[in-house]
């Protein structure tokens, strides 16, 4: 089960690395703070892999047990599929307490951290670099533009800056080579050293100076960054007693507490629905017999899946007053519990019964008709010689 939540959380952030890599890339942050942030994401991630692990290893179990004929075994020695279920249960009871732990505490602090982490990105507060080939704004009086950078950006090559003061003289700067380096005394000023160039001083004269160096030391002045704002600009940011507090007083905004409680019941759906996953992994998981069908695994899928789309638009509806959160979650969960619950019954007590009967029966036929029309057909000349005689 541990691995079948691995495999459901990795490919959920899959995508999600992807564009990480591609957005650090563009701000010209450190690789390093994608796996910063992904880990940051990974409890949002969870509280979707982990019903889908439990669900998917429910239903793998059962399905060996089918396919091998051990199931059929147990259910003659008297075995009911509610007395086998029993196991499974104790363990989606543990992974409740955890979803519980993931939901309301744990998400919403690392959805913070994540947004935090981005902000810095953006501001540069987490060491972005200097875009390559681009011109750069420092302090509002210096422009820098480097041509290559080399060794993580320890080594600047063909650098060009240009720096103004408050009386109208402008420095135009090139140098071959170049590094920055911290300063002890100031944290918010760098050095910029410079090997082998030429500095051009326009003093509003008619002729230039013009000095050439082998070293120079130019200060930079870091841009002043805005410290991040406060946890809970967010409701998903919101705790367990933060959502109490603002969903049910009197004092909050309207806005407000109607985005709580959506919030709230949001996330209590998603976790009373984890109960739901044995019932509709056993209904899923009994292919026909005489048959290794898969189609069970897919169809779980794409119905859990579902329901956790249903349940987003319905926050998302819910957080601005247009529907009511009862209808909005609660609703669409009975039809969905009723769902799991029929199929359940029509596998465990209908003899001979199959949740997905009609759909494997289609899904039969179509395979053979895909079949048929992919099967190669051996060239006339080649062809048996008894075959070509009662021809």
């Amino acid at each position: 089960m541990l691995g079948v939540f691995a495999l459901a959380a990795s490919l959920l952030m899959l995508d999600k690395m992807l564009r990480l890599f591609d957005f650090v890339a563009v701000e010209g942050g450190p690789v390093g703070v994608v796996f910063k942030m992904l880990g940051a994401l990974i409890p949002e991630y969870a509280s979707l892999a982990i019903p889908l692990g439990l669900l998917l290893g429910v239903l793998l179990a059962f399905r060996k047990l089918a396919t091998s004929s051990e199931l059929d075994t147990m259910r003659a020695v008297g075995l009911s599929y509610n007395r086998l279920l029993r196991m499974p249960y104790i363990i989606t009871a543990a992974l409740v307490a955890v979803n519980i732990a993931l939901v309301f505490y744990i998400q919403p602090i690392s959805r913070y951290y994540y947004e935090q982490m981005e902000y810095e990105l953006r501001s540069g507060a987490l060491g972005a670099s200097i875009k390559v080939g681009e011109f750069t704004t420092l302090a509002d009086r210096m422009a820098l533009r480097i041509e290559e950078s080399e060794d993580d950006g320890r080594r600047l090559i063909g650098i060009f800056a240009r720096v103004a003061n408050s009386k109208g003289q402008v420095l135009s700067i090139s140098a071959r080579e170049g590094a920055f380096l911290a300063t002890r005394d100031n944290p918010d000023t760098i050095i910029l050293r410079l090997t082998e160039g030429t500095i051009i001083q326009d003093t509003g004269n008619a002729t230039p100076r013009v000095l050439s160096f082998s070293r120079h030391d130019l200060p930079i002045d870091l841009p002043a960054i805005e410290k991040f704002r406060a946890r809970g600009d967010a409701t998903r940011e919101y705790i367990l007693p933060e959502l109490l507090r603002i969903g049910w007083s009197g004092d909050s905004a309207p806005d407000q507490r109607e985005a709580s409680v959506a919030s709230f019941n949001f996330r209590l759906v998603e976790i009373v629905m984890m109960f739901l996953m044995p019932l509709l992994a056993v209904a899923l998981a009994i292919p026909p017999k005489r048959s290794t069908s898969a189609l069970g695994v897919f169809v779980s899928i794409v119905m859990v899946v579902a329901y956790h789309k249903v349940n987003q638009y319905g926050e998302d509806v819910a957080s601005l007053g247009r529907l009511d959160p009862i209808l909005a979650f609660w609703v669409p969960f009975v039809l969905f519990a009723g769902l799991i619950v029929w199929m359940y019954y029509r596998v465990a007590y209908v003899p001979g019964g199959q949740a997905i009967g009609a759909l494997e029966m289609a899904f039969a036929k179509l395979g053979k008709r895909i079949g048929k029309l992919f099967k190669r057909r051996a060239p006339r000349a080649y062809q048996p010689v008894e075959a070509a005689a009662a021809e």
